[in-house]
């Protein structure tokens, strides 16, 4: 029982403030499948793809040790817990990544 795996993560991340805030637009940077929480869908069903937008709608604890972002993706209508490495803010990118975008990055503005 003394050999639990937290993730690889030793970091305490509540121990700091939440990475993201209540009503941000994000991006999810991986697939999320269910993992047995998510109610009428199978086990290993894709719930969220890779490149969705959400808004986080609630932010919670897990393990006394992560935060854990409620996010609402309006595509597929799922609202699903995710951890801040899984995620990635549109709301505060840095200007050099805007640069980058060019004319996505108005296209991204227009997802609110």
């Amino acid at each position: 029982m003394a050999d639990i795996n937290r993730d690889d993560d030793d970091v305490i991340e509540i121990a700091l403030p939440p990475r993201f805030a209540m009503g941000e637009r994000v991006i999810s940077r991986s697939v999320v499948r269910n993992d047995g929480t998510y109610n009428g869908k199978d086990i290993g069903e894709v719930l969220v793809g890779k490149g969705e937008v959400g808004f986080v709608r609630s932010i919670g604890t897990f393990l006394q040790q992560f935060y854990i972002y409620a996010v609402e993706f309006s595509g597929s209508g799922h609202r699903v817990g995710m951890r801040a490495k899984e995620l990635c803010t549109l709301d505060h990118l840095p200007d050099e990544v805007l640069a980058l975008l060019g004319e996505r990055a108005a296209q991204l503005d227009q997802i609110r």
